[in-house]
């Protein structure tokens, strides 16, 4: 077999990403997404977009964990596992954590899915609704069909506000506390990225995994930076493939006219099957 056989796409049989390259933006469980890849054939290019960064010492958080321990609560929208744990260990190191303990367990708790869930249930709370569609728009119908004129409801935020969101809630009448458990921030080291940008520039990477918003948000700030940004959405419109974990996540594409595919189910599994079943078709 000769080296073009050998990196033919799609080419050996059993690995349907044989051939491909695949970048991989996230910078959570990335080495669990990286091994689904290459377990598939792909090569695989990890260029981290963001990071987060714990806010146990921010003064913004503490605000609103106390504003809920001393008022309290009538709702409360827990959106991330990390989020959730981090919220309480952040207020245990305040000395809070109890009373917000007992604040989550007189009010409403809505987890947007499964793994905030066992996220509740470790602290030892239930949580009362979870969407089987494991959105924020689940979460929102449910809160806007049962009313929350008059009430106070807390949404943690994942990263990055969440507008439509908290305005919805807003606009139907709810006092909104936020409640910023971390914050998403540039990589500390963007060589990893602006090579991606290149390779993505140049049309050498088949395919480009996202599982957070923010994460496509930091690779087009960084496209922008360096004067990339219309040759970034030129290859995302055309030959690379934009493949995102879910409907939210694909959102700042939407808004940049950027096709992107996602699965039905939004979990890394069925994100990395995705990509196994697109970029063969696509070549054929």
């Amino acid at each position: 077999m000769d080296d073009g056989e050998r990196r033919r796409p799609g080419g050996r049989e059993g690995a349907p990403l044989d051939g491909f390259t695949v970048a991989v933006t996230a910078a959570r469980r990335a080495e669990e997404q990286i091994a689904l890849l290459r377990r598939r054939g792909a090569e695989v290019v990890h260029a981290p977009t963001m990071r987060t960064v714990p806010l146990a010492d921010d003064a913004e958080l503490r605000r609103a964990t106390r504003e809920l321990v001393d008022v309290g609560v009538d709702a409360v929208v827990a959106t991330t596992a990390i989020g959730f744990r981090g919220w309480l260990e952040a207020a245990e190191g305040w000395g809070l954590a109890e009373a917000l303990t007992a604040r989550l367990a007189g009010a409403e708790l809505l987890a947007r899915g499964p793994k905030v869930c066992g996220a509740i249930r470790g602290a030892g709370l239930r949580e009362d609704f979870s969407p089987a569609s494991e959105s924020t728009e689940g979460v929102l119908e449910r809160l806007l069909a049962d009313g929350v004129a008059g009430r106070r409801v807390a949404v943690q935020l994942h990263g990055a506000p969440l507008p439509d969101f908290t305005g919805a809630l807003r606009a139907a009448g709810a006092e909104v506390v936020e409640v910023p458990v971390y914050r998403w921030l540039p990589p500390v080291d963007t060589g990893p990225v602006d090579r991606l940008l290149d390779a993505l520039v140049a049309r050498t990477v088949h395919a480009v995994t996202f599982t957070s918003a923010p994460a496509v948000a930091g690779l087009f700030d960084r496209a922008e930076r360096r004067g990339v940004g219309a040759e970034l959405s030129a290859a995302l419109r055309g030959e690379v493939l934009a493949a995102c974990v879910g409907p939210v996540t694909a959102r700042p594409l939407a808004d940049r006219q950027v096709p992107a595919v996602h699965p039905e189910r939004f979990r890394l599994g069925p994100l990395v099957q995705l990509v196994a079943d697109e970029l063969p078709r696509r070549a054929r």
